[in-house]
């Protein structure tokens, strides 16, 4: 096989350049999936986030990255239609769906909308494909596979939080003394968050490692024996430590409390006066909300409540107690980090998926290149996402953190966990899931288990607009660029 001569080099000078800017625009709209939660709860600050995801996106992208975008660049598009002499096509049409798909992306991002990166180079990889050979050109059932795993991926993220929820809720947040039960079930989460993840990281992983050797057992061996020594490290050497430093923070904020009370004798008398004008406030309105010892109970009359008021109707949220969650965030930044391995694993395939069809057919000459993916392009598209997120990755954070539903450590936590398992399983399979449908539906569904109140539905059904339109306009721009390029040849 040789390399086709170098008149077509300009194509793929420009392909990496906006493979590059496609790698910007999903770091910088997509690191909501994995540091969202965290930075909405107040648990990582954006910088710090910025850091840890930076390291683990790459990481992902280069350890587990390559099924997916092998699915992307060679299971969509029938590259048997192209016939010799038609690898020019092909490139011009890997150079369109990284072009359409980065467009979108950035549109996307400036709007505040987390849409799907994987909707966008999905569409975008159709889009071309349907100008080139029409309906033919398209894997249909390969298609059809993808667009049920965007159905089953976001409903399987939202089940798994919510269980593993109400299990926390039950076994922690509800105890009396919260703050104990959560000391004495962090060996078990850790264990728990350990040994899932890696067990989906070995299991049938990374080629360049071998992980795809291993047997069964191995990776149960593995995956559960380093959750189990990480369980007894957290027992016998995190538990003790971080009760110490959590008791002694506690006390210092209560010392500066106390002081800030001596120096300001007449708070007490002005926070009365202001809550007194608060419920004088309150008499006429319509809905009433009151905070107490951590449950939100919003009541609203109606003509019935209005002739009974004994029996209101009361929704109830469980918020952490402050010790509480200053425990689990040391947790949360751990499933976040997971989160954003995973994110790098699934979706690096969406910024150089095209880009590896692009070069592997220059390089080889062919249009059906037998060859694996490159790990420097992995490695590659992983520091555009970083990138990417370090400059923008501010807006869409605040959408899914802070607009979207409510956050806490507690719920923050376990929305990661949920949606981690979900694309590492659908990353070991090769499938190019939306990481953005399964945070979405986590976030959702993990809502409505804390209390429907918790859920901006205005925002969610925003972002549910934004997906149905994301395959079939970021289709049309691949399409209208693939179309403008092959007349101009």
């Amino acid at each position: 096989m040789d390399a086709m001569d170098n008149s077509y080099l300009w194509i793929v000078i420009i392909g990496f350049i906006i493979a590059f800017i496609l790698a910007l625009g999903l770091g910088a709209n997509d690191v909501a999936n994995s540091f969202g939660t965290s930075v909405g709860s107040k648990v990582l600050t954006l910088r710090d986030a910025c850091i840890v995801a930076a390291i683990c996106e790459t990481s992902g992208a280069v350890l587990a990255g390559g099924k997916v975008t092998d699915t992307i660049r060679s299971k969509i598009v029938d590259t048997n239609c192209f016939q010799n002499d038609t690898e020019n096509e092909v490139l011009l049409g890997s150079l369109s769906a990284l072009s359409g798909g980065a467009l979108w992306l950035i549109i996307a991002t400036a709007a505040k909308l987390p849409v799907s990166s994987t909707h966008s180079v999905v569409g975008a990889m159709m889009g071309f494909g349907l100008v080139a050979y029409g309906g033919k050109a398209i894997k249909w059932k390969e298609f059809g596979k993808i667009v049920a795993s965007w159905v089953i991926s976001p409903l399987m993220a939202g089940v798994i939080s919510s269980c593993f929820y109400l299990a926390l809720q039950y076994f922690v947040l509800k105890k009396p003394d919260s703050y104990s039960a959560g000391l004495t079930a962090l060996p078990i989460i850790y264990f728990i968050v350990i040994s899932v993840n890696l067990f989906a990281i070995f299991y049938n992983g990374s080629e360049m490692l071998r992980f795809n050797t291993i047997p069964l057992y191995g990776c149960f061996i593995l995956s559960f024996g380093t959750g189990l020594l990480v369980a007894l490290v957290t027992y016998f050497v995190f538990v003790p430590h971080l009760t110490k430093k959590i008791d002694k923070e506690f006390e210092l904020e209560t010392l500066d409390s106390e002081l800030i009370d001596e120096k300001n004798p007449q708070k007490d008398k002005a926070v009365k006066e202001e809550t007194k004008l608060l419920d004088n406030a309150n008499d006429g309105d319509s809905k009433t909300k009151k905070y107490s010892e951590g449950i939100i109970n919003e009541t609203t009359p109606d003509a019935d409540e209005e002739k009974s008021p004994s029996q209101p109707k009361q929704h109830e949220v469980l918020t952490d107690e402050p010790k509480t969650a200053r425990l689990l965030a040391f947790v949360q930044i751990l499933t976040a980090s997971f989160a954003s391995f995973a994110h790098g694993s699934n979706d690096v395939s969406n910024a150089v998926g095209p880009l590896v069809s692009l070069w592997l057919t220059y390089r080889d000459g062919v249009v059906n290149s037998n060859s694996n993916t490159p790990i420097w392009i992995l490695f590659y598209g992983g520091v555009g996402i970083s990138v990417g997120l370090w400059i923008w990755g501010r807006r869409v954070i605040e959408t899914i953190g802070e607009e979207l539903s409510s956050i806490t450590p507690s719920s923050g936590l376990i929305i990661e966990f949920g949606s981690v398992c979900t694309v590492l399983v659908a990353s070991n399979l090769g499938i190019p899931i939306s990481t953005t449908h399964c945070l979405v539906g986590a976030v959702i569904l993990v809502g409505l288990v804390r209390s429907r109140h918790v859920t901006e539905w205005k925002v969610f059904f925003n972002i549910l607009i934004a997906w149905l339109v994301t395959v079939p306009v970021s289709g049309l721009l691949s399409a209208g660029i693939f179309a403008l390029l092959r007349y101009a040849l």
